[in-house]
């Protein structure tokens, strides 16, 4: 979702390239986003016979998921921090302790 928020105009192929991920998953994973409306395609050529270049298109509820995700991420990686920080007062606590 960030890399079509941040260049709507890629095509499927490069978008592939991008992910790291087949054209065939790029164009699976397209199609269920748009069918959960998270995302939309618009047609912009207009020259008949030629092949349509498109833009995708985050909707709202693509926006609204993008910054859940963002949220949750964030959110898990403060509770690693914490775990960790915790581990290392732990550790100097016992090493303290030691004679």
């Amino acid at each position: 979702m960030s890399e079509l928020h941040k260049t709507p105009h890629l095509t499927q192929r490069e978008l592939s390239l991008r992910l790291n991920i087949s054209l065939g998953k790029t164009n699976y994973l397209l199609k269920q986003l748009m069918a959960k409306g998270i995302l939309k395609i618009r047609n912009f050529s207009t020259r008949p016979g030629k092949l349509g270049k498109v833009k995708y298109i985050l909707t709202k509820k693509g926006i609204e998921e993008k910054l859940n995700l963002a949220y949750y991420f964030l959110k898990r990686k403060e509770e690693e921090y914490n775990h960790f920080k915790k581990e290392c007062e732990e550790l100097v606590l016992d090493r303290e302790k030691r004679p």
